[in-house]
């Protein structure tokens, strides 16, 4: 069907908003209700089918899809267990415009292994676009990405600010999408949802969590997969104060346990502040602040220190309308 061309994008939009106009015209030109419910159920098993390959291929990659502009750089690490750790990343004369307007400047950028790195900046300022392009949903207009695999792209995961949740799926069987059906893929899935804290809804439905629980489920789909890199795409930016809080606690948690590089885009300097090694301000396509974050972990928000920088970032960000 037609749709299959926008697969790439998927990911980005949702794959059931960009189905659902098929969905719509198809059943209304079924002859009987019998025939409608045949094409509900092939278009459901299409969607289960598009929805695994976004989540266990390489994003935005399909395979018969020509490889994407990014480098590979010597690996240099390994975990205990023999599986790669995270990637170093970097970002050459990295370029992207949408027709005349240009994104995206000869942007240069260093990750580090295991490197929790925020991006931050006004809207329409290229965050969102930098990390569509690390995950592959996307590609550069000129410029380099290079990544410390030895043979292949990272593993990268992406957690956008709707939890995206398939609505006819379990809670576990949400999470285990593009795992496979094996013993070993369940016990891999209850022992993500108990780091969730959400081991024991792992038979309900979707529509029975509230929006700070559909993102930990969210979360645990990233993780089951040991990802290499986590991308965050202002994933709690919907959540009330609280919720948010507990999630940031707990993201920072996973990521020291396991060790995984994150890239973050959120609008929140405090968030930002609270979470990340390294925070990243882009303004109009360029960086213009890239400052390392040395307080202890956990962070004070109440500290003199955090809120200096706090402030003196915020500034920073406000400036063009003072």
């Amino acid at each position: 069907m037609f749709y299959r061309a926008h697969l790439k994008n998927a990911a980005y939009a949702g794959i059931h908003n960009i189905k659902g106009s098929y969905m719509k015209s198809d059943i209304a030109n079924a002859q009987k209700p019998s025939e409608a419910v045949r094409r509900l159920n092939a278009l459901k098993l299409e969607l289960e089918d598009d929805w695994s390959t976004v989540v266990s291929v390489q994003w935005g990659e399909t395979p018969n899809q020509a490889p994407s502009p990014q480098k590979l750089i010597p690996q240099t690490k390994r975990t205990e267990a023999g599986s790669a750790l995270t990637p170093a990343i970097q970002l050459l004369g990295l370029r992207k415009s949408y027709g005349a307007r240009q994104v995206l400047r000869n942007l240069d950028l260093t990750i580090r292994e295991g490197e929790f790195v925020a991006i931050i900046g006004r809207s329409g300022c290229g965050k969102s676009t930098l990390l569509r392009l690390l995950g592959g949903l996307e590609r550069p207009d000129a410029g380099e990405i290079q990544f410390a695999q030895s043979n292949h792209d990272p593993a990268s995961r992406i957690m956008f600010q709707e939890p995206r949740l398939l609505p006819w799926k379990t809670v576990q069987e949400n999470v285990a999408l593009g795992l496979g059906s094996t013993q070993t893929s369940k016990d891999i899935v209850q022992k993500t949802l108990a780091k969730v804290v959400l081991a024991g809804r792992a038979n309900d439905w979707p529509a029975r969590l509230s929006g700070g629980q559909k993102q930990r489920i969210a979360l645990a789909r990233a993780l089951v997969h040991s990802p290499d890199l986590l991308l965050l795409d202002e994933p709690l930016g919907a959540l009330d104060a609280l919720t948010r809080i507990e999630m940031q606690s707990l993201i920072e948690e996973l990521w020291q346990q396991q060790g995984f590089t994150a890239v973050l885009v959120t609008h929140d300097v405090q968030e930002a502040i609270s979470l990340a090694d390294r925070i990243v301000l882009i303004e109009d396509g360029r960086i213009t602040l890239n400052e390392s974050i040395n307080f202890p972990r956990p962070r004070a928000r109440g500290a003199a220190a955090f809120a200096q920088l706090e402030e003196r970032i915020l500034r920073q960000v406000l400036r063009q309308t003072n």
